[in-house]
């Protein structure tokens, strides 16, 4: 029998990062792969390819294929920075005493309320378009920088609108529970009703919301605050996640494990009672490198303790204007090496096979794989490995969604 493929891509070698194929990064040498429909039909050594016709025949010349990088946690809708916030900290001056004189996150609030939709997609694409002109196919993008329904839905819309800029998919978060907005001040339970039974529910009835976040801190919100958020969102039908036990532990992380999330973010103080519940609820680890820089924090997450019991260790670049402006997977991949002491394998299956997991599909994509989505980047290096060690990322990868070649 005869097999048709709208494309196959030969010469080239493949990091599958399939776990069920033993060789490191899940490595086919001197292979091939069938695109139908969309999805991957066959992959196998190229001298093993069945009889075939194709319409479009790609050739990688020799160049390693992966799956289309995944950025499983990103803020990248906001509107201006906060670079003097940053030379203000380097010169010494507190998170408190910048809050106090205006800075800090409700500086970013005030900046993207202030800022009209067009202005606001126009700002935050340039973001995406950084991050998808090295290799990613699919970013998680939250909200958070509105606190009130109007600019939340805004900065949703504009999540959504960057899904049709180019061929890439777009996870949108809500991230209501990330701070408490001025006109709440002192009155954080009342906020937390306005998140649960106005912001939530009319943000999902729009369908903008995949998957609801909160920032369980002593700087965020209490336990008993985000249970609340959570309970709302189970009844919506709507998966949950948390940034959970970044600067202090808060056991963020085994509520978030209570109410089986996709994943729970930073986890620097994490401890093996955290980790265990994490690992029975399915829990993924999304661990975020360029944050732990950019802050100087010094608590590393438990990385030994996530190997021990088998969690899945994602990465993203949690791109945000305040702890983390950064647009770069190759830097994410470099420094969870060489700052929490990832193998370079680790680092790619972070930013691949588990960043799917992280955002609830690891069924779709994520791997190399038969009968998954055709996301795909091609890389013109001798190795995976260099993947994690160019740290300016000066390599420019054939990216293909679904199927389609892309130009970007």
């Amino acid at each position: 029998m005869t097999i048709y493929y709208d494309t196959l891509f030969i010469n080239a070698h493949l990091a599958t990062m399939d776990p069920k194929i033993a060789a490191p990064y899940g490595a086919i040498e001197d292979a091939a792969l069938g695109v139908k429909d969309g999805r991957i039909a066959w992959l196998g050594k190229q001298a093993d390819l069945p009889a075939h016709k194709s319409g479009q025949v790609q050739d990688c010349a020799r160049g390693w294929v992966t799956p289309g990088l995944i950025d499983c946690h990103t803020h990248l809708v906001f509107s201006g920075n906060r670079a003097r916030e940053f030379e203000m900290r380097l010169g010494g001056q507190s998170y408190a005493e910048i809050a106090e004189a205006g800075g800090g996150i409700l500086s970013t609030l005030k900046s993207t309320r202030e800022t009209r939709q067009s202005s606001l997609y126009h700002e935050s694409v340039v973001r995406a378009l950084q991050l998808i002109r090295k290799g990613v196919t699919t970013i998680e993008i939250k909200s958070g920088y509105g606190l009130d329904l109007k600019t939340e839905r805004k900065m949703l819309m504009v999540a959504e609108k960057i899904a049709t800029h180019d061929h890439v998919r777009i996870c949108k978060t809500f991230l209501g529970a990330h701070a408490l907005p001025p006109e709440f001040n002192g009155r954080s339970d009342a906020y937390i009703d306005y998140v649960c039974e106005t912001m939530m529910p009319t943000l999902h009835r729009d369908g903008l919301i995949d998957a609801v976040d909160g920032f369980c801190e002593t700087i965020g919100f209490s336990p008993a605050q985000i249970r609340r958020v959570f309970e709302k969102a189970k009844s919506l039908g709507l998966p949950v996640k948390l940034h959970a036990e970044q600067l202090s532990n808060q056991g963020g992380a085994k509520l978030a494990a209570e109410f089986g999330a996709l994943s729970a973010d930073h986890l620097e103080f994490i401890d093996e009672d955290g980790v265990k519940a994490m690992v029975a609820a399915g829990t993924v680890a999304v661990l975020l490198p360029g944050a732990f820089y950019f802050l100087s924090e010094t608590q590393i997450p438990p990385i030994n303790l996530f190997r021990k019991h088998k969690v899945p260790m994602a990465l993203g670049t949690d791109c945000n204007p305040g702890s983390s402006p950064l647009t770069n997977p190759f830097l994410v991949l470099n420094m969870a090496c060489t700052l929490f002491g990832f193998t370079p394998e680790e680092a790619l299956s972070g930013m691949t096979r588990e960043g799917a997991k992280a955002l609830g599909l690891g069924e779709e994509i994520g791997t190399l794989t038969v009968g998954k989505q055709a996301d795909l980047a091609i890389w013109d290096i001798n190795h995976p490995a260099e993947l994690s060690y160019w740290i300016d990322g000066g390599i420019t990868p054939n990216r293909v969604f679904g199927g389609q070649i892309c130009k970007s």
